[in-house]
Parts: structure tokens; C-alpha cells; sequence
């Protein structure tokens, strides 16, 4: 028996409600040895107030020194062991936008990227052109055919998009061609495995016609495909947890994430914190749980914005106490992946968490941040181990054994 089928098993229902509350890649590192992280750095008076009221430590998402992209740092989240529960971020990014993914289907998530005359990467985001531009350049990709199977290009957002192929024999064992770093030129498309190698030939087919398309349409005048994947079909959410479960998110891969394990997904009026919090109250009485999901925090770390981040975290701190006049039952703050300024890139990093409810156990914790939650008493776990403390102190786990 895996821990998901144990959340089955022992999971009961109730009325109690449960808020996870993730600011997308908080975790930080100095800028100067000795120095704070963005989250100690920032003015944080509501959630330090929290942290000591509530059950702190750190958590991370894979395992010590493994650095989790978004996909994983999520499904661990949920409680899925990313290591058994495989998810590529194509397959994401398609069902964030609500495109009609068909189980064979193959999707890839698209980056457009700047190059120079030597066709070496010198921006991994085209310079976040707006989504509008994303939009033009995803036009002139959809004239690109493909022998035998059909293609589908649609824009997400910013400098992203999505790349899906349907037909027969496809497979998405596929490398990115995002080298994940400037000064190189995008790698082919090449596959893991013997079944992948038809959808690897097509994939590189269609990247040469797109390469020709884009050469004259600075800053994005090329393209990166990551996380080749097929829906997996994952056990649902609310089924394993017994919860009516809704995600509030702004940017469409987390929208992914959640549809992709059965939550859904309430549409948003804005894209501040408060707009998000907001939402969750109009929809206080209609769910158990909600995933309430912070993108910006993540983006400024991965743009080096040391002090962009600060501001991020402190804009959610200004609107959390909307999120606690709900007072929810559970309250859990943390983040999927660390993203640290310093690095402009995910990290390996543990990550701070809090968990607030009435029958928490308090500890020594008076603020909320990495250096003050490692000596909280939840110790350092595993975000798969979040979900099962989340229902137990919502009193919605029954006793395991006689």
C-alpha cells in the first residue's frame, strides 16, 4: 500500500475546511553570506504573527540536493510521491488553457527565446514579450503540417506557449531542447526511447520550419519544447482525500496541475493576492479545500529581482488577514521549490512551512522565515507528508490499524 492509497482508505468527511496557501518558489538565499533570504529581507508583521501561533519547519519536495521543477514541486504538494507520479510540463500547460488534451496526445510547453546572429541563446524568455506577442508568433506557427498526424499550437502566457501532436504511434519520451542556459544554441529534440524516436523526427521537423518562420521576428525569433509528455490519467484528488477541492491560481500551468489531478479550477478576477483571496470567500461555502496559488514570487526569483521578490511576499502578507477573517480550520503556508535571487533559478533549497489550526502543538517560532523555521517543530518532512498532516488536523483521517 502507498501513502495515496492509505489517504483513501483512512480519509473521512466532515465540514472542517483546509486552505493551502503557496507563494510559488519562496525559498531564498543571501545575497551575501551572512545576509537575509527575500523572506527574511521582507516586513512581514501578519505572517510572523502566524508563524507563531502555528507549527513551523521545512520541507522539501523530491529529496536533499534534488531540484524540483514546478510539476513535481506541486504534485508532492498533493500528496503524489513525484518520483512514482511522473508528469512532463507540455501535458500542463495544455489542460491550464483548457485545450482538449486526448489520451495519445503529445504536448510540449514552448518558450519563445531570443538568439543571436549565431544562433546562440542570449535570452531564455524573450524578454517576457507580452502575451499578445506570444499570440502573433503562435500564428504563424500553426501554418507548420506535419505527415500524418495533426498539430495544434495555441498561446499561454507571456513568451509561452503550448505545441500538441495527434496521431498514431506517438510517444513523449522526449528530451527538452531548452539547454537551460544562455550562450548555447536549443538542443535537438531527441528521443529517451525506441517508441519516441517517430515523435522526436516530427518534433525536430516541426522546430526547423518554426526556426525559419521566427528568424526575422526579434526578440522572439526562436523557440525552446520542454517537458514532452502524455496525460498519465493520476488518481483524482478529491477522491483520495474526500474533499470538494478548488484551486485559485492566475497562470495557467497551475491551473494544469490542479484539473490534472481533479480539483477545479475557479476563474479569477485579477491577478494581486487579494484578488486571489477574495475569490476564495466568494466560494467559502461550496469547497472543503482550496489551493490558493502565488505565481510572482517564483518569477522575480527567476529574473535575479532580489528586491522584486521582497515585494511580492510583502504584497501577500498585506492581504492575508482577508484569508484568516475565513478562519479556516487548516492553514498551511509554503512554497513548491525554492527560487532563490541569487541563483535566478530553481533551487534544491528546503522550504519553510506553517502550519496553522486549532489543534496544533505551538513551538518557539516567532517569524516566518528559513533560518526561524529550522528550529519549528514540525522538524524537516517531505511535502508529501503535508496533505496527511493537513487532514489529520482537520480531523479528517480515521485510525489506522485496530
Amino acid at each position: 500500500m502507498n501513502q495515496l492509497e492509505l489517504m483513501q482508505e483512512l480519509s473521512i468527511k466532515n465540514n472542517t475546511k483546509i486552505v493551502l496557501l503557496v507563494l510559488d518558489g519562496v525559498g531564498g538565499a543571501p545575497m551575501e553570506p551572512g545576509g537575509p533570504t527575500e523572506l527574511e529581507a521582507g516586513r512581514t508583521p501578519n505572517l510572523d504573527a502566524l508563524a507563531a501561533r502555528s507549527s513551523c519547519g521545512m520541507s522539501i519536495a523530491v529529496a536533499p540536493g534534488i531540484t524540483p521543477g514546478s510539476g513535481p514541486g506541486h504534485l508532492s504538494l498533493f500528496g503524489y510521491d513525484p518520483l512514482q507520479y511522473e508528469i512532463g510540463r507540455g501535458v500542463l500547460e495544455a489542460l491550464g488553457i483548457g485545450f482538449d488534451l486526448q489520451p495519445a496526445d503529445v504536448a510540449a510547453r514552448g518558450n519563445f527565446c531570443t538568439v543571436d546572429a549565431n544562433g546562440l541563446i542570449t535570452d531564455r524568455r524573450a524578454g517576457r514579450i507580452p502575451t499578445e506577442e506570444g499570440a502573433t508568433r503562435v500564428e504563424l506557427l500553426r501554418s507548420i503540417q506535419l505527415p500524418g498526424v495533426q498539430t495544434f499550437v495555441e498561446p499561454v502566457k507571456e513568451y509561452r506557449f503550448v505545441l500538441v501532436l495527434r496521431g498514431e504511434g506517438l510517444a513523449g519520451d522526449i528530451h527538452d531542447t531548452d539547454p537551460q542556459q544562455t550562450g548555447v544554441a536549443p538542443l535537438p529534440a531527441v528521443a529517451h526511447s525506441q517508441p519516441a524516436e517517430q515523435t522526436a523526427e516530427l518534433a525536430n521537423r516541426w522546430i526547423t520550419e518554426a526556426t525559419h518562420m521566427l528568424a526575422d521576428h526579434p526578440p522572439a525569433n526562436m523557440l525552446t519544447l520542454r517537458g514532452f509528455a502524455v496525460d498519465p490519467n493520476l488518481p483524482k484528488f478529491p477522491d483520495i482525500h474526500k474533499l470538494r477541492s478548488a484551486a485559485v491560481a492566475v497562470y495557467p500551468m497551475y491551473k494544469g496541475v490542479s484539473r490534472l489531478v481533479g480539483m477545479e479550477v475557479l476563474p479569477v478576477d485579477g491577478d494581486a493576492p487579494a484578488d486571489e483571496f477574495e475569490t476564495v470567500r466568494q466560494n467559502w461555502e461550496k469547497y472543503d479545500f482550496f489551493f490558493v496559488h502565488i505565481k510572482k514570487t517564483d518569477s522575480a526569483g527567476e529574473d535575479g529581482d532580489f528586491e522584486g521578490k521582497v515585494h511580492v511576499i510583502e504584497t501577500v502578507d498585506e492581504a492575508l488577514p482577508d484569508l484568516l477573517d475565513l478562519e479556516p480550520d487548516v492553514l498551511v503556508v509554503t512554497g513548491d521549490h525554492s527560487t532563490p535571487a541569487l541563483l535566478k533559478s530553481h533551487s534544491w533549497h528546503a522550504l519553510p512551512i506553517m502550519l496553522s489550526a486549532r489543534t496544533g502543538r505551538r513551538d518557539l517560532v516567532t517569524e516566518f522565515g528559513e533560518t526561524a523555521c529550522l528550529g519549528g517543530s514540525l522538524g524537516r518532512i517531505r511535502h508529501v507528508d503535508i496533505m496527511p498532516l493537513a487532514l489529520a488536523h482537520a480531523s479528517r483521517l480515521a485510525k489506522f490499524g485496530a
